[in-house]
């Protein structure tokens, strides 16, 4: 086990925070041979069928490398380019220009995962550390905080089933979801219901494994406001399908599946 006793040193938080990760982080996305594919896969697989291993995991890479954060960017890499593809199959079924498809990509990407994970990280990261973390016994033992960068993985392995079921299960039910009628709507909100709320579960998850936390119950309230909406949504003939593929697609495209 980690030393958790200060011994007049510097406390471990401020050098791990002097320490250099994220350059090194950012240098290693470049070089594909150094990252670990076969485990990466390993990890969404299990997302989507045992989150909790995955997890239990982060515990070891706690005790062997001293940080919470991955220090393999494969996860984001592998998961950017199957975003990237599964937009692609979408723009090939549904759209009519190239200019147009080369958009849709870059704001499904850059908004959907790089912006959105950056704003939730970052506030996950501060209401943790503000919040949500257990006040030391006493001044002899070492302060611990969420780093941000393990906020982000927490972020992109929570989105990782949601996007198989909003993304790659959405893109071959669409025919159906999209079309008229009380049943498409049905559907529709019922897989947005579970998506929505599988992410924030995995959420919970990735605070709930950190020991110095308490509370982490908090990042399930959403799901709660998930599945309170999603039956007036349904009633009010609300079809989130219908809704995201006119933002990105012309309505003339839809309107006729």
């Amino acid at each position: 086990m980690l030393p958790t006793v200060s011994r007049g040193r510097t406390p471990s938080h401020v050098r791990s925070n002097s320490n250099p990760v994220f350059p090194q982080y950012l240098r290693r996305i470049v070089k594909w041979q150094q990252m670990d594919i076969e485990y990466t896969f390993w990890q969404m697989l299990h997302l989507c069928t045992s989150p909790k291993i995955v997890y239990q995991h982060t515990k070891y890479h706690k005790q062997t490398k001293n940080q919470w954060a991955r220090d393999d960017p494969a996860f984001i890499v592998v998961c950017s380019l199957l975003l990237v593809v599964c937009t692609l199959a979408y723009c090939a079924a549904y759209d009519h220009s190239t200019a147009h498809a080369v958009f849709v990509i870059m704001s499904v990407l850059l908004f959907h995962f790089y912006l959105t994970g950056v704003v939730v990280a970052t506030c996950c990261w501060f209401l943790t550390n503000n919040y949500l973390r257990e006040e030391a016994p006493n001044s002899h033992v070492v302060e611990q905080r969420v780093e941000w960068l393990y906020a982000f993985d927490v972020h992109c392995n929570s989105f990782f089933p949601m996007f198989v079921m909003l993304y790659v299960m959405h893109y071959f039910l669409s025919p159906l979801l999209i079309a008229h009628g009380f049943i498409p709507v049905l559907l529709s909100n019922l897989l947005f219901m579970v998506a929505v709320s599988s992410y924030h579960y995995l959420n919970f998850l990735g605070y709930d494994v950190l020991p110095f936390l308490e509370r982490t119950t908090f990042f399930l309230y959403p799901i709660g406001v998930v599945i309170i909406l999603s039956p007036i949504l349904t009633l009010s003939g609300f079809n989130p399908s219908r809704y995201f593929m006119n933002m990105y697609f012309s309505q003339h495209q839809t309107q006729h599946l």
